[in-house]
């Protein structure tokens, strides 16, 4: 009896199917990778930045007053921090006082000038005058010299007519001098009040200064924004050049992107940026190339590297970029500065 022939066993088609969907998923997937990756650059080290103020007091005293909350919203100009001012009320009293003194000897200068120049009107006419008799005793000696040749007159009317002229001389010299030092004590007190005029515009700046030194008392926002890092508390001795706290800007925000230096090559400003940050994956947001870092990150670390020794290896830099965001003022108010982004510029349309 013939022996029965076992039946065929069927191929499975299942396994090629699956390697074959695989495959051409993978081939897909690998063209769509070089398509995205021929128009974008991405990379995921990136963070959200903004301009940070530090709000720093210009002079020392004791906290007085404080007017905000961290982490509150504030206004440019806004009253935030009130210093113990007395000390520096004080000091205004005293460089008013000061001014005031110094202003009160322009007065007196000014009398002492009108005085002394009134002296000298008054030694110029006693000048005149001796001169006149002066010139009156010489035309009397010449006379009287002439007559006492021929014997009209005695030798003691002579004699007499001599002493008048030298008296007379004598007189005018006096009177010149007298004339001379009225002049130079008018000028004298043109400079005494010249310097207290610069006594006054150094007493002056000096109340001009006790007032900003009062005005640093009241300390406020140099711009709108958030603030954050409080460091004081009433009470709170501060110094001058001590920082209070910080304000992150309003409308400061930007991302810093660090790029490989082998991704710079089709990078330019102005290009458009898709950006998606960690803390909220469903927003879309975009933005554009803002700048480039004049130098790698690495150059302004705190010890940068020195190739010179000659053990080099090859290391890819990064250059910090930055990318501007277009986003509503919503968008806005939830990003915080430090926050994680991935951004992907798009170089080719």
């Amino acid at each position: 009896m013939a022996q029965e022939q076992e039946p065929k066993k069927k191929p499975n088609k299942v396994i090629p199917i699956i390697l074959g969907v695989i495959l051409i998923a993978g081939i897909i997937f690998g063209i769509k990778e070089y398509i995205y990756y021929g128009k974008h650059i991405d990379t995921d080290d990136a963070q959200i930045d903004a301009d940070v103020s530090p709000v720093v007091a210009r002079v020392g005293g004791y906290v007085d007053s404080i007017f905000f909350e961290e982490n509150t919203h504030v206004n440019a100009g806004q009253v935030l921090v009130k210093i113990d001012d007395r000390d520096y009320k004080v000091k205004l009293e005293q460089a008013m006082s000061a001014q005031k003194g110094a202003s009160a000897g322009v007065g007196v200068g000014q009398s002492q000038i009108i005085a002394t120049a009134a002296n000298s009107s008054s030694a110029r006419a006693q000048a005149e005058s001796a001169a006149a008799r002066l010139e009156k005793a010489n035309k009397d000696y010449a006379r009287y010299a002439n007559l006492v040749k021929d014997g009209s007159i005695t030798q003691q009317q002579f004699d007499q007519a001599k002493s008048d002229r030298d008296v007379a001389a004598a007189t005018y010299r006096a009177a010149q001098d007298q004339y001379k030092a009225a002049l130079e004590q008018v000028g004298t007190s043109r400079n005494q009040l010249t310097v207290t005029n610069v006594g006054v515009t150094q007493r002056q700046a000096d109340v001009d200064y006790a007032k900003l030194q009062l005005s640093y008392t009241t300390i406020t926002a140099p711009s709108a924004g958030i603030t954050s890092k409080k460091n004081i508390q009433l009470g709170q001795l501060v110094q001058a050049g001590q920082t209070l706290f910080n304000i992150v800007n309003d409308n400061s925000l930007y991302i810093t992107a660090n790029f490989k230096e082998t991704q710079l090559t089709n990078m330019k400003n102005g290009q458009k940026v898709n950006i998606e940050v960690d803390a909220f994956p469903d927003v879309e947001l975009h933005g554009e190339v803002y700048n480039f870092s004049p130098a790698t990150g690495a150059k302004f670390s705190l010890l940068p590297p020195d190739n010179a020794t000659g053990n080099f290896v090859k290391v890819v830099q990064r250059i910090p970029v930055k990318i501007k965001i277009n986003a509503d003022k919503e968008t806005m108010a939830k990003l915080r500065p430090g926050m994680s982004v991935n951004v992907s510029v798009i170089y080719k349309d």
